[in-house]
């Protein structure tokens, strides 16, 4: 089995950035794709960012792309978030997923192992 755990969220003024951190234990030697999704408030679980493991292909949500950047150290089994020009409607529940079929994939569905979450609160 896999483990995640995310670090790193805390309270921002709107422009400012934060850095998340996922760090997988475990049966790491499984995971195919990672991928950090969103909540907030009375709304939908949000996809933000995926990460395919064997070729490192990338890919963003419209409402992040060119603010948000996924990134992952193999040595450390560790998965990141750079979260940059923070907007308060960037607020939520930041969780990321790992997946053990390479399939590429945006749906939380397909993601077996989720972390516990991480606050981001974004001031106006």
């Amino acid at each position: 089995q896999v483990q995640l755990v995310e670090s790193g969220g805390g309270l921002v003024q709107a422009g400012g950035s934060l850095r998340l951190t996922c760090a997988a234990s475990g049966r790491t030697s499984s995971i195919t794709k990672t991928a950090w999704f969103r909540q907030a408030p009375g709304k939908e679980r949000d996809f933000v960012a995926h990460m395919s493991w064997n070729n490192g292909f990338t890919h963003y949500a419209d409402s992040v792309k060119g603010r948000f950047f996924i990134s992952r150290d193999s040595a450390k089994n560790t998965m990141y978030l750079q979260m940059n020009s923070l907007k308060p409607e960037d607020t939520a529940v930041y969780y990321c997923a790992a997946g053990q079929s390479p399939v590429v994939s945006y749906l939380g569905s397909e993601y077996q192992t989720w972390g516990q979450g991480t606050q981001v609160t974004v001031s106006s």
